[in-house]
């Protein structure tokens, strides 16, 4: 396959992932969401969509490193797995949090999409440290959104 249409399918499954975890958050940011009380740190609503599509960019990016090194090689097959499971909490953390207006079920959730992040930069870095590199401003957004998650669940009991 040539290397520019593995490029865009890389970044369009990612950004493919973020179109539909809005399906669940969008409806509710006016409604739900807003009436919710959160912590002072918590970023502008509108903040939010291009800091997600730059990281869904990243992240799609990153699977193309990985993508192009090789799937004959099973490290790399095993690694774009693991990158597919953390795709896949990321949206249904959405649905979960944003869905099923639920910041506990959320709170769990993203604790163990966090984890399994990490786990993709550490199994992507013994393969190429630029596709984990890639990961780390994702890593850093997620951890500010667990603990705004975790915020929204204290002050909202």
């Amino acid at each position: 396959m040539k290397t520019y249409v593995r490029l865009i399918i890389s970044v369009a499954l990612c950004q493919a992932a973020g179109i539909i975890g809005s399906l669940f958050t969008t409806p509710a940011i006016s409604s739900w969401y807003a009436s919710l009380r959160k912590p002072a740190f918590a970023p502008p609503n509108w903040v939010f969509a291009p800091v997600w599509t730059t990281l869904y960019f990243l992240m799609g990016i990153s699977l193309f490193i990985m993508w192009n090194i090789g799937l004959e090689k099973n490290s790399v097959r095993k690694s774009i797995v693991v990158f597919g499971i953390q795709l896949l909490l990321n949206v249904f953390w959405s649905y979960l949090f944003f869905g099923l207006k639920s910041p506990l079920l959320g709170l769990v959730e993203i604790v163990v999409m966090w984890l399994m992040i990490l786990l993709t930069i550490l199994v992507f870095f013994r393969i190429s440290k630029k596709a984990a590199v890639l990961l780390i401003p994702y890593l850093m957004w997620v951890s500010v959104a667990s603990y705004l998650n975790y915020s929204i669940l204290v002050l909202n009991p």
